[in-house]
């Protein structure tokens, strides 16, 4: 296939290129309010998250967080915390609940360092995995606790909790999903979620090309190489389909050199249809060969819409604007333990 081929998307090529003061680290503004009683009373209801420790990995399923548990690393989790922080200092007894700004203020100031000596200092700027928050709910603010819990999460670009498996400390980072995976058509031109193929979508994902160590390849170098191998994943994965007839062909995405040289070296084939002008057209349906082997994964591939949250994950803060996820509404007493998270922006990132 010809470099001709290759859509030119208006927005960035790989989710995680945060625009801003922040060393160009990955900030998701992600505020579990886990709600009860004062820290020491019902310690039989405290979500596990109050406990964790860096290092270790939680998982949840329900919507509002509520069952959140410690899990192994390499099992599927949705936060891996990098360290806690203590903000009484700077909040003390009478200071008011914060709103997004502010948690989006005290994640850079607490969590943003925690993240980059948990990684050794390899942490991608434009890598899956961005820094994120577990703070305290109104209730526990009001009764003085003031810990919060720093991690490392992969989300969507809707700030939807995405599985990651593995500590991202053995990780590759490179941003990538897996084959058979559909990503949405977003708001304004952006790539969204994941979704269903069957569902209008903007790229279907049809496979994952390894760079070989070595000296940084400029984006020209690896458009050509991009070029070659995403025809062969083409045609194998379509079975030889006439993707010109269907108003389709292929693209790819390129690794920037700050992601090279932390070892992310992987970089997705995937299909779209041809853009109007440097508009993306959404499209139906999947082009993968039903006879064709099977898919080569290295985990199950979220190949359903992303399931949100009661009051869903921030938007991760790498975006062009850079702007903080409004706040979510509080959370509810009644309920112990649960946390909650602040409302998504609208990002303008693609995988």
């Amino acid at each position: 296939m010809s470099r001709s081929g290759h859509i030119r998307d208006t927005r960035l090529v790989m989710v995680g290129a945060f625009v801003g003061a922040f060393a160009l680290l990955m900030l998701s503004a992600f505020t579990s309010v886990l709600a009860g009683g004062p820290v020491g009373t019902k310690r039989e209801l405290v979500n596990a998250a109050y406990e964790a420790a860096a290092g270790e990995c939680l998982n949840w399923e329900k919507p509002d967080l509520s069952d959140a548990q410690k899990v192994d690393c390499s099992a599927a989790h949705k936060f891996e915390v990098t360290g806690t922080a203590d903000i009484t200092s700077a909040y003390p007894a009478e200071a008011p609940f914060p709103n997004a700004e502010a948690w989006e203020k005290i994640a850079q100031e607490n969590c943003t360092q925690a993240a980059t000596t948990y990684m050794s200092g390899k942490l991608d700027p434009q890598g899956k995995y961005g820094i994120s928050t577990l703070n305290p709910d109104e209730t526990r603010w009001a009764s003085g606790y003031r810990q919060l819990r720093c991690g490392l999460q992969v989300t969507a670009p809707s700030g939807a909790a995405l599985p990651s498996y593995g500590s991202a400390k053995t990780q590759d980072q490179s941003n990538v999903y897996d084959p058979g995976v559909c990503v949405a058509l977003g708001e304004n031109n952006t790539v969204g979620d994941p979704i269903e193929c069957a569902k209008p979508h903007a790229f279907e994902i049809i496979g994952v090309v390894q760079h070989p160590e070595g000296a940084y390849l400029p984006i020209e170098q690896q458009d050509a190489v991009m070029s070659e191998k995403c025809a062969e994943v083409a045609n194998e994965y379509t079975g030889g389909a006439d993707l010109k007839a269907k108003n389709l062909l292929v693209t790819w995405d390129t690794r920037a050199e700050e992601s090279w040289a932390v070892g992310s070296r992987k970089a997705n084939c995937k299909i779209g249809a041809v853009p109007q002008g440097e508009n993306l057209v959404a499209w139906e349906g999947s082009v993968r060969n039903p006879d064709g082997a099977p898919l080569t994964t290295s985990n199950p591939p979220q190949t359903t819409s992303v399931r949100p949250q009661d009051e869903p994950t921030g938007a991760p803060l790498h975006s062009e604007s850079g702007k903080p996820s409004e706040s979510g509404s509080p959370s509810e007493s009644s309920k112990p333990d649960k946390p909650s998270s602040s409302s998504p922006t609208t990002t303008t990132e693609n995988r």
